[in-house]
């Protein structure tokens, strides 16, 4: 399975440093410098010739996707951007503060935990497996969560990275055997 990933175009809370989650917040006015890189974007989604179009339940994917030129993309909850919990409404630097989420994420519960987020994600991939390339218009956490699961199995190192508005990422070979191996040592109950 290959996929394709584009991060939604930015919405007046990506402006302002505030944690999204599940607020479905529209995408601003379309920007002539987003405009040129969904011009660039477009040229690599038309050489990939995705087999199906996914966007998350959330506005700002839909929008996305109808500005890159699809009509009628496949809707996916597994898509959906984490669940921030209280933390959304809030500045991103708020939670930043707390330093196990950049060395290990996993342990941390919000809004939705972050293994049953992980899991979430291995789902998504185990559904889609049998595409050969899948283009998904989705959120910044899920997308850098969706990086690391790749690269090293879990989604520890998903802030690690920063995946910009309007980004564009290409998983060329994923391996769906070696995702999500990692055992939780801690209760993930709710």
């Amino acid at each position: 399975m290959e996929l394709l990933m584009v991060r939604h175009l930015p919405t007046e809370w990506n402006k302002m440093g505030i944690l999204q989650g599940l607020k479905d917040i529209p995408i601003l006015p379309v920007l002539a410098k987003d405009k040129k890189k969904i011009k660039e974007n477009r040229k690599v989604i038309e050489r990939f010739n995705p087999e199906i179009v996914l966007v998350s339940e959330l506005i700002r994917t839909k929008q996305t996707a109808l500005e890159y030129g699809f009509d009628h993309p496949v809707i996916e909850p597994l898509l959906n951007e984490l669940h921030f919990g209280l933390y959304e409404g809030t500045l991103k630097k708020e939670l930043e503060k707390n330093k196990q989420w950049f060395v290990n994420p996993r342990l941390l519960r919000f809004g939705e935990h972050l293994i049953h987020f992980e899991q979430r994600i291995v789902n998504f991939l185990n559904k889609y497996c049998h595409y050969s390339r899948v283009l998904a218009f989705g959120h910044g956490s899920w997308m850098r969560a969706c990086m690391s699961l790749v690269q090293v199995g879990t989604i520890e190192k998903m802030n690690q990275v920063i995946v910009e508005n309007n980004e564009l990422i290409h998983l060329p070979k994923i391996e769906i055997a070696q995702l999500g191996r990692e055992e939780a040592s801690f209760d993930v109950s709710n």
